[in-house]
């Protein structure tokens, strides 16, 4: 269990430092993410070389250049360094997020593989006892069942490879009984069951719960509420990345939380960030994605 990101953050540097290639880097504001993270990643920025130079000499960042001026090339430029086994994982820079990840799922040129591509975000929350995990907040619009299963494997996949023994996902709805109008409620059940079955090996999933339930033990002694993952939620499944997203930001914005995600189920971790995550943001979002390999 990983109880705040200067844990995560010890578990990345353990790792090695590692190489990444970052699409459209001539952006000031990720190259300072980059300075923040120069301890764990040596960069290979590829983009407009005069702008990026000028760029990481005003912060003082150590990094290689490839030099192009389309953001289209950039891309194909980067993804083809991981292919190749010389980086080790891909962020994007100034390029669109539909352009980067089409080039991402690009059969030919991209880093796809027969997974589904899903977000995690790892959240360092000040009134909880541990990080906490939300999925899927920036990918998948409304994932059915299938989806959401394929979706919380690729989440617990990366717990244990985080060292988790046996991560606790709570599968999110607004009640905790089943509503047949309530799709959520339906779909957490069965996954509830999945998880009984052996499906999800030996991580906990319970649901469906309510977001006070998942996550505070107070909240369950009061309503008594019997489950493995109440009050205890590693994993936070989200019903629609509308869901996920809202809850994310107001952590970050209300909450003070930290944060960091990336992108699973590609051949490479893939660090995906928003224009207005902060430089701190970018540093969490690369550990993170070291702290998975």
């Amino acid at each position: 269990m990983l109880k705040n990101m200067d844990e995560l953050l010890e578990l990345a540097k353990r790792r090695g430092k590692r190489r990444i290639a970052v699409a459209a880097a001539a952006s000031k504001n990720i190259l300072e993410g980059l300075k923040l993270a120069e301890d764990l990643v040596h960069p290979l920025l590829v983009g407009e070389p005069d702008r990026i130079k000028q760029y990481i000499e005003e912060i003082g960042l150590n990094a290689e250049i490839i030099g192009s001026h389309d953001m289209r090339e950039s891309t194909y430029w980067a993804l083809e360094l991981v292919r190749k086994g010389e980086a080790d994982l891909i962020m994007k820079g100034k390029v669109s997020t539909p352009d980067f990840l089409r080039a991402v799922l690009d059969k030919e040129k991209g880093l796809r593989t027969n997974r589904v591509l899903s977000h995690l975000t790892v959240l360092g929350v000040p009134r909880y006892h541990k990080l906490l995990f939300i999925t899927d907040a920036g990918m998948n619009i409304r994932p059915d069942l299938e989806m959401k299963t394929k979706i919380l494997q690729n989440a617990l996949e990366i717990l244990f490879r985080l060292g988790y023994e046996q991560p606790k996902a709570a599968v999110l709805a607004s009640i905790e009984q089943l509503h047949p109008d309530m799709p959520e409620t339906l779909d957490a059940a069965a996954l509830s069951k999945m998880a009984d079955r052996g499906v999800f090996g030996n991580a906990l999933v319970d649901g469906p719960l309510a977001f006070d339930l998942a996550i505070s033990r107070e909240s369950v002694e009061i309503k008594g509420v019997k489950s493995p993952v109440a009050g205890d939620a590693d994993i936070l499944l989200v019903h629609d990345v509308a869901a996920g997203n809202s809850l994310a930001k107001s952590m970050i914005y209300f909450g003070g939380a930290k944060a960091g995600g990336i992108i699973l189920g590609a051949k490479a971790p893939v660090v995906l960030l928003s224009r207005a995550d902060s430089p701190e943001q970018k540093l969490y979002s690369i550990a993170f994605a070291l702290a998975s390999l």
